[in-house]
């Protein structure tokens, strides 16, 4: 049977993924000075780069800012204006300093997991920013232990499970990112509810993992995991 519930963070227990994408506008205004949006396909260019740099950015808000202003500067061929990468600094200082708002019924939702089951918080990103996410989400007093990982990946999963004591057919993630929250669980024998957002990342939707799995329930909000869980504890049974 289950033991362990994990919740992802991001577009799961608050609302993320909208403030980048407003500050993924508001890039595209300060780069339409200087080029045709249409002929330079400067989303594509934009992921592009910021892809190339996860390695060494990793996820987030700052190694988001990087790689605008390294894509700024690649695709105006330099013409861009000192003052314009200014603003692109404050696009991504806005994104850091965004209000953490849960999403409608999380709360209830987790706790209602907590009284069955041992619940972690396994969030990916930058440490400083999510730290803070953390400390201000009013949740974290519900979380038997919180994680704040680089990377979502089978390694990281894996010592979860041995710092709880469990094994992966005793596990379900709950999480937005079919890449990140729920196919690495899966792989490993565990359990996954895919909650989607109603706006993805492009990274994090670049799957071939499908969420049609004997492992995995999807549910449209919150309000359905508790179901969804009592639906894969008896499965795991």
């Amino acid at each position: 049977m289950i033991e362990l519930v994990g919740f992802d963070g991001d577009d799961t227990l608050w609302h993320s993924e909208g403030y980048y994408q407003a500050a993924n506008g508001e890039f595209e205004r300060i780069l339409a000075r200087y080029v045709d949006l249409t002929d330079t396909h400067l989303h594509d260019r934009l992921l592009a780069t910021e892809r190339r740099n996860l390695r060494l950015f990793g996820y987030g808000a700052k190694g988001m800012t990087l790689s605008m202003l390294e894509a700024a500067i690649e695709i105006t061929e330099s013409r861009i204006s000192a003052a314009d990468l200014h603003r692109i600094i404050s696009i991504g200082k806005d994104v850091l300093s965004h209000p953490v708002e849960l999403l409608p019924g999380i709360r209830a939702a987790v706790e209602a997991v907590a009284t069955r089951h041992r619940v972690v918080l396994i969030t990916k990103g930058d440490l400083f920013h999510q730290e803070q996410k953390v400390d201000s989400c009013g949740l974290s007093d519900l979380f038997h232990r919180i994680e704040i990982v680089s990377e979502k990946d089978e390694r990281a999963y894996q010592r979860v499970f041995t710092e709880c004591a469990v094994r992966a057919e005793q596990f379900v993630m709950v999480g937005n990112s079919l890449r990140s929250d729920i196919a690495p669980v899966v792989k490993m024998g565990g359990w996954g509810i895919y909650m989607p957002y109603h706006v993805t990342w492009a990274h994090e939707a670049d799957t071939d993992f499908a969420a049609e799995s004997s492992r995995v329930v999807q549910v449209a909000a919150p309000d359905g995991i508790v179901g969804a869980l009592s639906m894969l504890d008896a499965r795991a049974a």
